[in-house]
């Protein structure tokens, strides 16, 4: 656990986890908005297209159970900023890639750097929270991912069309080194050594793969791979959507996109902030959870009538009614807050996380692979609202009540 700081330093603490988690998935969405460019200069089709859009995918899902395994143990302040600084590297590097596999090396690298960002807030949230405020401060952080979507599309596409593609990932990616002076200046330097740092090789083993087939653990793993298929086939494949389908131009498209993203961003901690409420009022706080859980998901059914709509205006404003997905996110983080042994939090959110971006690789290349297959987006988009349901189901039937810190702990 961290050191005891003030009400305000933490909650500075989550302002700057924010905006880390913008410039995280500000630099995630480059690839997404010079798809279009870059898919011309390197002649790559629509299964091309998926492959390149899901290699962050790989390495950044292989990478979460080792770094939520680092988040227990090691200061968050030199681990974060560490990774941090590899992220923003391989993201301006990206600009001097010359071939297909270039950009998937320097993709994965991203992947690598960008593994942190879960993880590390999770655990710097439970540290710094008690469990029923946890909600807010979750959906705070991780909905700057959203924000640096909704800012950061309609900013890259004027860069690409300004600058081209290849001076718009130099100037997104090194220009977020200068988020490490605050960071480095206001995250504590103290941080009490995990309670498993003297134990065997064994055990600390055990605390990487001993999870004892945790059936909340699976529930929830289960349903955020449903989660992160869905989400991520919005990030990886809308903006390339809005340029094929419905006609625009980048900087339109960028624009465009731009709305169901903060609608997204918007949503999530404002779900994790009636959920809080409704606690504090004394609701129970498992149903509560799961029932805007149920209420987010269900919204993404909007998706496909998205698709299918005749008129732009249409189908934007139903892909901005399925982006209410977004008031999910806190609640899910809370939801694994609540089950995971306190010691194992940080593995937790890695397993957690693996599945979720197991959702990453998988979404872009199969819709990749049905675009091409059936040249419409709507078959990939039907897939993604499946999977979202069967994430649904998973929270309920297999994710049980949420257990008091006091009795967390592992066995």
């Amino acid at each position: 656990m961290a050191a005891v700081v003030s009400n305000a330093r933490r909650w500075t603490i989550v302002g700057l986890l924010f905006a880390a988690s913008l410039i995280n998935y500000l630099d995630r969405a480059t690839l997404a908005l010079a798809l279009p460019a870059i898919s011309q200069d390197l002649a790559l089709g629509p299964t091309l297209k998926g492959i390149l859009l899901s290699a962050f995918f790989w390495s950044y899902a292989v990478m979460q159970v080792p770094v939520g395994w680092c988040a227990d143990r090691f200061n968050l302040r030199w681990l974060y900023a560490g990774m941090f600084a590899l992220w923003s590297v391989a993201c301006g590097l990206t600009g001097v890639a010359s071939s297909l596999s270039a950009l998937i090396g320097l993709r994965m690298l991203l992947g690598v750097g960008e593994s942190i960002y879960l993880a590390g807030g999770t655990k710097i949230v439970a540290a710094f929270f008690p469990p029923e405020e946890r909600g807010l401060p979750s959906g705070l952080f991780d909905s700057g991912s959203r924000a640096g979507l909704a800012l950061g599309a309609p900013l890259i596409a004027w860069l690409i069309v300004r600058y081209g593609w290849r001076r718009m990932f130099f100037l997104v990616g090194f220009s977020a080194l200068f988020w490490l002076i605050p960071w480095l200046s206001v995250y504590p330097s103290e941080q009490r050594r995990d309670p498993t740092a003297g134990r065997t090789a064994t055990d600390v083993r055990g605390r990487c793969t001993g999870i004892h087939l945790s059936r909340d653990l699976v529930g929830i793993c289960v349903g955020f791979f449903c989660f992160g298929y869905y989400w991520y086939l919005l990030v990886t494949w809308l903006p390339d959507y809005l340029v094929k389908v419905r006609r625009l131009t980048l900087l339109e498209a960028g624009s465009y996109a731009s709305l169901p993203y903060l609608i997204f961003g918007t949503c999530m901690p404002l779900g994790g902030w009636i959920a809080d409420r409704l606690i504090h009022s004394g609701w129970n706080e498992t149903r509560t959870r799961k029932g805007i859980i149920t209420a987010a998901f269900l919204s993404g059914l909007m998706l496909i009538p998205a698709v299918r709509a005749t008129d732009t205006r249409s189908a934007l404003g139903l892909l901005c009614g399925a982006s209410m997905v977004g008031l999910a996110t806190g609640n899910l983080m809370a939801i694994l807050q609540g089950c995971a042994p306190t010691d194992r939090l940080g593995v937790w959110t890695g397993w957690e996380n693996l599945a979720g971006n197991l959702g990453g690789v998988l979404s872009p290349m199969a819709t990749g692979f049905l675009i091409a297959r059936t040249g419409s987006y709507l078959p990939g988009v039907a897939v993604a609202v499946i999977v979202l349901v069967a994430g649904l189901l998973s929270y309920w039937t297999l994710v049980g009540e949420l257990i008091p810190t006091a009795r967390r702990t592992s066995a």
